[in-house]
């Protein structure tokens, strides 16, 4: 079989997601991948990384709270198996990707794809090249790690894909960029031992949150034992072969540069969309000024049968984006009833401890769009659910329009504060105010609790502070 309904390019969370959709509404798809089934987060991201950091909680604990929790004897954690634990369970998701390629019928084309134009791509493994052509086509191609002008990967300079294959661990570490991938690498590492320092160009940790998370989240890392150098540029990086030194300087412009040296360093300065390298000037397909393939709200390239999702499109790079938007892509090219995606309203989680869950506005943001902001917040130290849990930390925020009490925004950090992000979502989709979100009732006793106060706190009487 040479030619399908659909072709997609790329097997990350949005592709196979798309190749699955089209399927089920009646399309002959294929897709083509290279190297990683299931994409960067099945293999050497978010599945195998969230597998590190519970063994890294676990190790937490046996180090730093055995007395709180009554732990006795000299257990002791060890990275080996840890790491080998990771890449069992992204082993045992990857096959769940192929099984579901069979199960929906969809072709599996192993190799690397070059687009030959709109309707026709050359798939080039070990040697050989077969050309297939198709009506539609979904770019999925995902985006590259941004490096510093002049850094290069090395042994000891690395990305988030040398350091999750690596099964030992380095005694120190200089790590680029405070957003996701950073501090949740630093949480791993400095649980297991290893000397951590976070150098971050603006003046807070995890940036894109609410300036009252990066608080909260600094305060947590210091006592943790990471160091934190805010408002700080990284100049250069050396591999001296037996490690690195990292020339700094404050991100001002004035004052002194120094140089920090560590055995490792880890880039973690954020993504590109892959735009090169697959042949995508064949296809007249636009590319943005700033490097994304552009596309409309149902994931449609200036070219008509073209179609692009994820990382690729510049938009937030998150796996579970790019599963969204192909379902748009998918629906749009079968003709079926789809929704666009609110890209403002998308939730977003970082994995670190204590866990960040955001969605919406920030405070700041939403004053900057005009509006007449309310807050409010509620603590997990007055949850009960928290300090049974004996992680009564962080808090939850809810950002209003002042108007209607609509929910524009909500900020969290706390104990597994990702998992209460749903709901929240889902609310602010349909339009629930935060009185009519109020008065829904919340189990007890659970995290979710807590929302259901910050709720409260926005209609003006919370309960139990």
């Amino acid at each position: 079989m040479t030619h399908f309904d659909t072709l997609v390019l790329g097997a990350g969370p949005g592709g196979y997601v798309a190749a699955i959709r089209a399927s089920q509404l009646g399309q002959k798809v294929a897709v083509v991948e290279e190297k990683y089934w299931g994409g960067v987060c099945l293999n050497v991201g978010c599945i195998p990384s969230k597998a590190l950091l519970r063994n890294a909680e676990l190790a937490h604990t046996l180090v730093h709270e055995k007395e709180k929790f009554g732990i006795e004897g000299d257990a002791t954690m060890s990275f080996g198996p840890t790491h080998a634990r990771s890449r069992q369970v992204s082993a045992d998701i990857v096959k769940g990707v192929h099984y579901l390629m069979k199960k929906n019928k969809i072709t599996e084309i192993n190799g690397w794809g070059t687009l030959t134009g709109p309707t026709g791509i050359d798939v080039e493994k070990d040697g050989e090249k077969t050309s297939y052509t198709f009506d539609n086509l979904i770019i999925a191609a995902g985006a590259t790690v941004r490096m510093l002008p002049g850094m290069k990967v090395s042994d000891n300079v690395v990305t988030y894909e040398e350091q999750i294959l690596d099964s030992e661990l380095p005694g120190s570490i200089i790590i680029g960029g405070s957003g996701a991938i950073g501090v949740e690498f630093a949480y791993v590492m400095a649980n297991f031992g290893v000397d951590v320092t976070i150098v971050e160009f603006l003046d807070r940790m995890v940036p894109t949150e609410d300036a009252d998370i990066s608080k909260e989240l600094l305060k947590h890392y210091k006592k943790l034992g990471v160091k934190v150098m805010l408002s700080t540029k990284v100049e250069n990086v050396e591999d001296t072969g037996s490690g690195v030194k990292v020339t700094v300087s404050p991100a001002s412009g004035e004052g002194e540069k120094q140089v920090l040296e560590a055995d490792k360093m880890l880039s973690a300065f954020g993504f590109a969309p892959r735009v090169e390298g697959y042949g995508l000037e064949n296809t007249g397909v636009d590319v943005s000024e700033r490097g994304a393939i552009e596309i409309d709200d149902y994931c449609r390239t200036n070219v008509p049968n073209v179609y692009a999702i994820g990382d690729c499109t510049g938009k937030l790079m998150l796996a579970h984006v790019a599963d969204a938007m192909a379902m748009v892509a998918a629906e749009t090219i079968s003709g079926a009833e789809t929704m666009p995606v609110n890209y403002d309203m998308v939730p977003r989680a970082t994995y670190c401890n204590p866990q960040i869950g955001s969605f919406g506005y920030s405070e700041a943001q939403a004053k900057e769009k005009g509006y007449d902001v309310k807050t409010a917040a509620f603590p997990f130290s007055a949850n009960g659910k928290a300090k049974g849990l004996g992680e009564a930390i962080g808090f939850v925020k809810v950002v209003a329009d002042a108007e209607y009490n609509e929910i524009i925004g909500v900020h969290m950090i706390g104990p597994s504060v990702t998992e209460l992000l749903p709901a929240l979502t889902l609310a602010q989709m349909w339009d629930l105010t935060a009185d009519e979100v109020g008065r829904n009732v919340f189990a007890h006793p659970t995290l979710g609790e807590a929302v259901k106060e910050a709720i409260h706190g926005i209609s003006g009487h919370m309960i139990h502070l």
